[in-house]
């Protein structure tokens, strides 16, 4: 493939007056605002009650459970049904577990098994919502820019990790109840604006359709099934519609578990999704930040979310960078490359009694996260078929959350366990070794280029 994505690459403002990505976009921003408000409150609250590592630990898990639990499930709402109604219907959800979580803290929380179940239910409605605006981004984009709406949408998230976590600091001095309300508010103003783009179609029936081509090492599309395993599926539908309800049942769950097959048979699609999850899992120093924050710093909830911001303010400034000149070169050593320096960073972070040098640690290990956010971010859909994008942005949402709830788990262990700083220390060095490792195990992705043009067919 030559590379004359370039060429073809739409400008940014064409790109954004495209039809629907603007309230995409806005959607995506409030939904994560909403989110990271209350994460950051949530983390406040539950170590002001407890003042255990571990409960940190315990919250990021009860968000990821439901995620996990309803993956298949959620990929095949996104992929059968209108995806702007299935993230409407999760942020509905979202906006009554906030304003509970508010009522029961203005009430005057004591116990934290309420919260982690509220969490819970809340890990359930962005369970459905994840998939299907993620998968949104390649159904609306046009020809040639999803590079550039992947930098947009990564844009919108780190911009919310800026704003969310000051807002959330401030909201708490006033009263500790206030940042659910700003949640709340949030996620249904994001109701609101998913009802401006327009549906997309994106189903399909046809075996072939769905099973539709995959970039191989050369750049070029190449048939992601054997003829083996395409003729057991065409059996399987052929069954369903001879056999009667349990030929169909057999071919539903055939069907649910396609995003697990898509990413099995794409190396460097399994490599980068499986990079991030083991990378971020171990160095998830981030869900520790209340306690860092407290027992290393000695600041309060308004420097915990200045801490929390610098990430954001990090981010932000690469992301603004790879909007206006994305990366189209050397994408796989980008990748690699970005892993190793927020592992290099978050050692520092571990290590530092300093507030000043926790800040630069922050801004920079969430810089490079966002490198590679954003290579990952451009390359799923762009290897993936429509009809099947929503079982697979299902599936890579639950490595995104093993990577960040359960990396939370892990970390809130380590941190009760070895300590808070040693806790963090420890991940990132085992971040550098993940790199390593990867780069042994899936030289496809060490050596990939360029993005295709587009996605298949």
């Amino acid at each position: 493939m030559t590379d004359t994505a370039g060429a073809r690459s739409p400008s940014a403002g064409v790109v954004l007056r495209s039809r629907g990505i603007a309230p995409m976009l806005l959607t995506n921003l409030t939904a994560v605002l909403a989110a990271i408000i209350q994460i950051t409150a949530l983390g406040k609250v539950v170590y002001d009650i407890t003042g255990r590592d571990l409960d940190l630990g315990l919250l990021g898990l009860a968000e990821f459970a439901p995620a996990l639990l309803l993956m298949t499930v959620s990929g095949t709402f996104a992929d059968r049904f209108d995806r702007r109604r299935v993230i409407a219907a999760g942020l509905s959800l979202e906006v009554v577990c906030s304003l509970v979580l508010a009522w029961y803290i203005a009430s005057g929380a004591t116990a934290t098994m309420p919260i982690f179940a509220m969490v819970a239910v809340f890990g359930v409605g962005r369970a459905f919502v994840a998939p299907s605006l993620r998968a949104m981004p390649a159904d609306l984009a046009p020809a040639g820019g999803l590079p550039r709406v992947s930098a947009f949408s990564v844009a919108c998230w780190q911009s919310a990790a800026i704003v969310g976590p000051v807002a959330a600091g401030f909201l708490y001095t006033g009263a500790a109840w206030w940042p659910f309300l700003a949640s709340a508010a949030f996620a249904a103003m994001g109701m609101v604006l998913i009802g401006f783009t327009p549906r997309t179609v994106h189903s399909a029936t046809d075996a072939r359709t769905r099973e539709a081509a995959f970039v191989d090492l050369a750049d070029e599309y190449r048939p992601a099934e054997s003829l083996d395993t395409l003729g057991e599926e065409q059996a399987s539908e052929r069954g369903a519609a001879i056999g009667g309800p349990a030929a169909t049942r057999r071919g539903r769950l055939h069907e649910t578990f396609e995003g697990f097959r898509v990413i099995r048979r794409n190396p460097a699609l399994l490599g980068a999704i499986s990079l991030d999850l083991f990378a971020v899992l171990f160095g998830g120093a981030v869900a520790l930040l209340p306690a860092i924050a407290e027992k290393r710093l000695g600041v309060d909830a308004v420097g915990l979310g200045w801490l929390r911001a610098a990430g954001g303010i990090g981010a932000a400034m690469v992301t603004i960078t790879v909007s206006a000149r994305p990366i189209r070169r050397h994408v796989g050593p980008v990748m690699f490359g970005a892993v190793a320096v927020f592992g290099l960073f978050t050692i520092v972070l571990g290590a530092t009694r300093s507030f000043v040098i926790a800040f630069v640690a922050m801004f920079a290990l969430s810089a490079a996260d966002s490198v590679s956010v954003f290579v990952r971010s451009t390359l799923v859909p762009l290897v993936t078929p429509s009809s099947a994008r929503g079982r697979v942005m299902a599936v890579e949402g639950v490595f995104i959350g093993a990577s960040n709830e359960l990396g939370a788990f892990e970390s809130g262990v380590a941190g009760q366990v070895l300590g808070t700083g040693t806790a963090v220390v420890v991940g990132g060095v085992a971040t550098l070794a993940i790199v390593g490792g990867w780069i042994l195990m899936f030289p496809v992705l060490w050596r990939f280029d360029r993005f295709p043009d587009r996605p298949p067919d």
